[in-house]
């Protein structure tokens, strides 16, 4: 049984795509540990597989990087393996020197374009150092994927590299929804579940609640901009129409997401980690057949219009998104929604993604 490290830097508990990869691997006789950083309100997991979590010194900023790694590379050292699988550059370089060091096969799984991560872009030191380390490792990577063709033609054509694409996929659920007691019966709720982390169009939403009628906004996540969001809310006295539910674990979201009458993706093109997005919150309001509001970017249009299951927002202002909430609110895409998530699930490409570890053996 070949035995896979899997090595992440959040906390494990809800990094659904992790946990479906190793699922995969597991349901195809691999030996999975599944190494990530515990963090004080890390909560218990219970997993069909080995996970480590490695508490820190230094849990934020360019220290907790250095810090991952250097801990992370000293644990791989000396733990048996035959396989590294290393989630986002942020754990490639330990992996990379450990695959070097003691000749193992290394497979890396891009989530997204880490050096052109919006939180980066004022940070011109600390994006130079990604970059730079992107340009030395990732042109040496045989095992690759990433979550969606843009992406993978980027490194492709940047690096000559031969990345392919599993994207974020859910497996396929049955409808089973638990109901949100908070909300009035007579609201529809407009749904955004994921990072609450600049960029992400949180702000233009808020501001579109002035233009509807009957909505009320179900914020469920956490992040960088929570708090300055909250006090947006309460400056434009707007705390009836906004509720924050918090990070939920995923194995409870898929019962909540259903209650949605709309599920939005509104990222801003503030760079190529953003304008290439595909995140799975997409890929689980399809799942829960809830229409879907996103934004004019490629990846995320294209699953829009081929399966005709939303809208597609190509004007930024509050009185147009609010247009297009409304158009959704009058509009019938059940039978669409029926048939891409029968299409849009991990189960259908589970064969590619094996295929590639069974190439790294």
């Amino acid at each position: 049984m070949k035995r896979v490290i899997v090595s992440v830097t959040n906390d494990i508990t809800t990094d659904q795509r992790v946990q479906k990869v190793c699922n995969s691997l597991v349901n195809n006789g691999y030996n999975i540990l599944l190494i990530g950083r515990k963090l004080k309100n890390s909560k218990k997991i219970n997993r069909e597989y080995k996970t480590k979590r490695i508490k820190l010194i230094f849990n934020k900023g360019f220290l907790f990087y250095v810090e991952f790694n250097i801990r992370l590379f000293f644990y791989l050292l000396f733990s048996k393996k035959d396989i590294l699988l290393s989630n986002d550059l942020d754990t490639l370089l330990a992996n990379y020197l450990i695959a070097k060091i003691q000749n193992k096969k290394l497979v890396f799984d891009s989530h997204e374009l880490f050096s052109e991560i919006p939180e980066l872009v004022n940070k011109k030191f600390v994006k130079s150092f990604w970059y730079q380390l992107e340009k030395i490792l990732i042109p040496n990577l045989k095992n690759a994927y990433t979550v969606c063709n843009s992406i993978a033609v980027h490194y492709n054509n940047k690096y000559g590299t031969s990345f392919k694409v599993i994207k974020n996929l859910p497996t396929f659920k049955t409808l089973n929804k638990s109901s949100l007691n908070v909300i009035p019966a007579n609201k529809k709720i407009i749904l955004y579940q994921g990072a609450v982390n600049i960029g992400r169009g949180l702000n233009l939403l808020i501001d579109s609640l002035n233009h509807l009628e009957n909505c009320v906004l179900v914020i469920i996540g956490n992040g960088d901009i929570l708090p300055s969001l909250q006090k947006y809310i309460i400056d434009k006295k707007l705390e009836s129409k906004v509720i924050f539910l918090g990070r939920i674990k995923p194995s409870k979201l898929h019962t909540i997401t259903p209650n949605a009458h709309i599920g939005v993706s509104l990222e801003e093109d503030l760079g190529l980690n953003y304008r290439f997005a595909l995140p799975n919150k997409i890929f689980d309001y399809i799942q829960a057949e809830v229409p879907i509001l996103v934004s004019d970017l490629p990846e995320m249009s294209a699953i829009v219009k081929q399966y005709k299951v939303g809208e597609v927002l190509t004007n930024r202002t509050a009185e147009e998104l609010a247009k297009s909430i409304n158009i959704i609110l009058t509009k019938d895409y059940s039978k669409e929604l029926k048939k891409a998530k029968k299409d849009l699930i991990w189960e259908n490409q589970e064969e590619d993604l094996l295929a590639i570890f069974k190439n790294a053996m």
